[in-house]
């Protein structure tokens, strides 16, 4: 926060004024775009971009952020007074990408990069100019991130990396990928580890998009072949990129945002699940005990996990746990309600969200719902995987077994297959 911070009120008056001349007001009843609801090409972008850089050239872009590399320095309570008045605009729409470049990257290259790092790249990032994905899991190393063996060699001054990563979601539209790479073989595999940032234009980086299940392209799997990078590319200190790591799990699960701001909870509109009261009224089935009892469930549904997702917020601001094991149970929780809710929108629709009119904006809302109501069960971590972070890091259990931590990792790649899985 900056000494000379506006006061709220006069800060929010000042923002609804800039927002009534500069931008375009949201149409009435017009629903956000869907995850998955249609490939947007690179060339889409653009304009939202160009939306990014007004915001950004207006001091409406990184409102938080430190004012030594382009932000505004100033406390949530004015992100938030911003976020509402801007509610009934049109604001840039950046994708899976933009929320990885402001949600993920960018916070954790704030508590890790050097400053002369931050100053070239955060206020092209907040400016719309530079998007940013993961280069995180690779084919053969999912659940298990220190697993990894994308390879960066010292090589004069400069370093060779050479691997693949995958499920880097909109990679084929960013210009950078932050990179976990393995700089150190000969130490066991969480020690090893070194982050860089890898232009996704660079000679020897080749993205290939991955169909989904809903039609989209957002994933992809990049192909790293003798990537050329000097010193400047480092994020972080060389070898010490597992804390790195941990930084970003804690912002990919959803901690660390701003009060308000909750990536896996189900905004709150005042009324009861107004999305799904709206389909019963459209398929006749308002006053269907059996709906309404449908509709019962999935508001205390979406309450209770609101409620739990201020809780979680709370206790990692104030500090009182291990804030990747705390971001565990929001993260858990999305992946647990999301496949009922949208079950749930289905048993009250029927056969209507099965097809649509092609100009119906609203029409593929509950199919895609559906098809993507996984997705917070496995991506970032699955399921599993955060119940073990809760019962280790915050329960105190005893940890599952562990063949290869102690191990110098390229003893470890060496042994594994003869690995008989006992101790």
């Amino acid at each position: 926060m900056t000494t000379t911070a506006p006061d709220i009120e006069a800060y929010r008056h000042t923002a609804r004024q800039w927002l009534a001349d500069n931008l375009e007001r949201r149409a009435s009843g017009h629903p956000s775009r869907q995850r998955g609801g249609g490939h947007r090409s690179p060339e889409d972008f653009a304009p939202e971009r160009a939306l990014q850089t007004k915001l950004y050239e207006a001091g409406y872009a990184g409102i938080t952020w430190p004012t030594a590399y382009g932000g505004q320095g100033l406390d949530p309570e004015h992100a938030r007074a911003f976020s509402e008045e801007a509610a009934g605009y049109v604001l840039p729409d950046l994708g899976i990408a933009g929320g990885v470049t402001f949600g993920v990257c960018g916070p954790t290259m704030l508590q890790h990069a050097s400053p002369e790092f931050l100053a070239h790249h955060v206020p092209l990032m907040l400016s719309g100019r530079e998007l940013w994905c993961q280069f995180f899991s690779e084919p053969g190393a999912g659940s298990d991130l220190a697993g990894i063996t994308t390879r960066a060699v010292r090589d004069g001054d400069r370093w060779i990396l050479t691997g693949s990563k995958i499920w880097s979601s909109g990679a084929y539209y960013a210009d950078y990928g932050m990179c976990l790479a393995r700089t150190d073989w000969e130490v066991p595999k969480h020690r090893g580890l070194s982050w860089f940032a890898v232009p996704t234009a660079a000679p020897g980086v080749t993205v290939q998009p991955i169909r989904e299940i809903n039609g989209d392209a957002e994933f992809c799997q990049e192909f790293l072949d003798e990537v050329e990078l000097s010193d400047d590319a480092v994020i972080g200190e060389v070898n010490q990129g597992w804390s790195v790591a941990q930084t970003m799990l804690v912002y990919e699960r959803g901690a660390g945002r701003e009060p308000g701001d909750n990536p896996y909870g189900v905004e709150e509109t005042g009324g009861m699940v107004p999305d799904l009261v709206a389909l019963a009224r459209r398929v006749g089935r308002l006053e269907d005990p059996v709906a309404r009892q449908l509709l019962a469930q999935a508001h205390i549904n979406d309450y209770v996990r609101n409620q739990l997702m201020i809780r979680v917020a709370g206790l990692i601001r104030a500090g009182t746990g291990p804030a990747s094991g705390i971001a565990s149970y929001g993260k858990l929780a999305a992946g647990t309600f999301d496949p009922v809710r949208a079950r749930i929108a289905l048993e009250i629709g029927g056969g209507s969200p099965l097809s649509w009119a092609e100009d119906d904006p609203r029409g593929a809302r509950v199919a895609i719902d559906y098809l993507n109501s996984r997705i917070m069960a496995i991506a970032g971590g699955t399921n599993e995987m955060q119940r073990n972070g809760i019962s280790e890091r915050v329960l105190g259990l005893p940890r599952e077994p562990s063949f290869d931590s102690d191990k110098p990792f390229n003893e470890v790649v060496r042994s594994a297959r003869s690995w008989s899985g006992k101790v």
